[in-house]
């Protein structure tokens, strides 16, 4: 890849980052791990071509353009936190996915203290990915490393946030999250 190509991804994915909270990269690779998709299945349910989700995955492309496949992208991101909680089995996840890829979508415009649909709380995993989402719209994850680098010597305990949500898994996040809770 050239040096005008590389320019034009980390383009695209600092848009990607400022319209949707992250790189699509990485909230689709999120979304294909915690529901066990591959991304032929991902694309289907969502509405878009395979090619054209690659693109958008490696930033090609910058954009979603249908207001509906952003619908779907935010109803499979609440359904993989209902997976991840117990709220919803597998076999319940498989026939809401169905339905996902039915539906025609409706305002992209959602609260950010939304909630689980079960009417509760919002989940632990949603909290941490809006704390991820945040600290990776303000800075990229090398930043955020040597941010926390700098801070270490004195304020290990923000050091370990930052690297832990900042940079690291969510699953890691979500431990880290119920471990110091309470």
């Amino acid at each position: 890849m050239d040096t005008a190509q590389q320019e034009a991804t980390a383009r695209a994915r600092d848009l990607q980052r400022s319209w949707y909270g992250e790189p699509l990269g990485a909230l689709f690779r999120r979304l294909i791990d915690d529901l066990g998709l591959n991304q032929a299945r991902l694309a289907a349910v969502l509405g878009l071509s395979a090619p054209m989700l690659s693109q958008l995955m490696s930033g090609q492309r910058a954009k979603i353009g249908n207001p509906a496949v952003v619908q779907r992208v935010q109803a499979l991101q609440e359904l993989a936190s209902q997976v991840a909680d117990g709220s919803v089995s597998a076999g319940e996840a498989t026939d809401r996915m169905e339905e996902i890829k039915k539906s025609q979508g409706g305002s992209v415009l959602t609260g950010t203290g939304q909630t689980s649909s079960t009417g509760g709380a919002p989940t632990v995993r949603r909290v941490v990915r809006e704390i991820q989402s945040l600290l990776r719209s303000v800075a990229a994850a090398g930043d955020i490393i040597d941010a926390a680098d700098a801070l270490a010597p004195t304020h290990p305990e923000l050091a370990e946030f930052l690297r832990v949500y900042g940079a690291g898994r969510t699953a890691d996040a979500v431990a880290h999250y119920e471990g110091h809770q309470s």
